[in-house]
């Protein structure tokens, strides 16, 4: 596919041009299409760079995106149709229309009204030092094994890391959205040291907010292999657990050092459809009574 102004630098930092991000993105395709097929997703796009403003776009109204598919309205009503990509055209047409990130959500289109995963993105306050995320990913895992739950590491591309449950397709979005959150306080009360349950920034200074808002209808979170849309152009990696303690960061890949891990792939979470559980019994085991 023909990117146009191929040459145009779309972060000052680094130096990555349009067309750099396009290739990588070609050379990523086999890796990041299993976790984009089959999910409404969103797009942040960056038409001068990402220096400028960024559109963050979950809607559309025509195909204007060759291989960017345009789901049923009923999907999402009263919005514009949401968005699907499933091919490598659609990634690329997306690259070419200044696209930087790629988001999804925790529900398949086909089964739109129940969440087969749940997402914790650890968000770490100001003076919060890497090994704290470590090891509040750590915790956070040890809490979800006691839960019965498996648990599936990414860095974030950005600052912090991404903890990925699946589940069956059982419950309804607020059911999801609210025991997430309850995993959340309860380790928040249990360790209030390290961990707040409030958001924003003055909440949680040298503390981290374990993010549950990512488990509601209509929200997403940047997928696995999707550059960010920040100096240096960070990629969200799939990591396993025995690695935590090797990382570096959040953003510890990027388009540009990307190459090396290829080879890992999606390995790490190579056994997430055979480990979806259902939430009923970690439900009981933590008190929380679905709505």
């Amino acid at each position: 596919m023909h990117i146009s102004h191929a040459e145009r630098v779309i972060d000052s930092e680094s130096g990555v041009t349009k067309g750099e991000l396009a290739a990588y993105y070609a050379a990523v395709a086999e890796l990041i299409l299993p976790h984009l097929r089959g999910r409404p997703m969103a797009l942040v796009r960056a038409p001068d760079g990402i220096g400028g403003e960024l559109f963050f776009q979950k809607h559309m109204q025509q195909s204007e995106l060759p291989g960017v598919r345009l789901l049923d309205p009923a999907l999402d009503p009263g919005r514009d149709p949401l968005l699907q990509v499933d091919t490598a055209r659609g990634l690329l047409s997306a690259a070419q229309m200044n696209m930087i990130e790629l988001h999804t959500w925790n529900a398949t289109s086909n089964a739109i009204g129940k969440p087969d995963r749940m997402t914790f993105d650890l968000d770490p306050g100001e003076g919060v030092e890497w090994s704290r995320m470590q090891d509040a990913a750590l915790l956070l895992y040890t809490l979800l094994d006691e839960l019965g739950l498996p648990a599936f590491l990414k860095t974030s591309g950005g600052k912090g890391l991404h903890v990925v449950v699946p589940v069956r397709r059982q419950y309804d979005w607020d059911t999801v959205k609210g025991f997430s959150q309850a995993v959340m306080q309860h380790l928040a009360d249990t360790i209030p040291e390290r961990f707040v349950a409030k958001s924003g920034p003055r909440n949680r200074v040298g503390k981290i907010f374990v993010d549950y808002l990512r488990n509601g209808f209509g929200a997403t979170t940047v997928s696995a292999w999707s550059a960010r849309a920040r100096p240096g152009l960070g990629v969200s990696v799939p990591v396993a657990w025995d690695e935590l303690t090797t990382l570096t960061g959040g953003a510890q890949w990027t388009v540009r050092n990307i190459e090396g891990r290829l080879p890992a792939g999606n390995t790490p979470w190579a056994d997430m459809e055979k480990t979806r559980r259902a939430l009923g019994p970690a439900m009981k085991k933590l008190g929380y009574v679905a709505p």
